[in-house]
């Protein structure tokens, strides 16, 4: 599988945190990793990667273990729509649901989670600091 990734480079001053190696993301949409007693979750999304803190913020729950799925929009229309496919996770304790490429809860723009830059370089994943 031929990956595009998230970024290349890494900035100068950045510290990079390792995550796995590509090839352990055949076997995983996401992998959680601890960064200096953070829980970040970093997922791969068709290639792209996108990390997210391991806290929902309604009542500090593992947001990072549910479900990875899509959410249901209205259109101007007012009809129904499926969107975001496989970017919005589901916080399994309440069913908070956030985009992993933003950080933001889809009801309340007032709750988000932090989101972490993700560097690809030599096969290996890293989070950057």
């Amino acid at each position: 599988m031929t990956r595009e990734p998230t970024s290349t480079d890494a900035d100068a001053d950045a510290t990079l945190h390792h995550v796995a190696t590509l090839e352990a993301f055949d076997e995983a949409e996401r992998i959680i990793v601890d960064v200096k007693g953070r829980e970040i979750a970093v997922f791969d999304v068709d290639g792209q990667f996108y990390a997210v803190l391991n806290y929902c913020t309604h009542q500090g729950g593992p947001l990072c273990e549910g479900l990875l799925d899509g959410t249901l929009t209205m259109t101007d229309d007012w009809e129904w729509t499926y969107s975001c496919e496989g970017t919005i996770v589901s916080c399994p304790w309440h069913g908070w649901e956030f985009d992993i490429t933003t950080g933001e809860h889809l009801a309340h723009s007032d709750y988000r989670v932090p989101t972490y830059d993700v560097v690809v370089q030599d096969e290996q994943v890293y989070i950057t600091e």
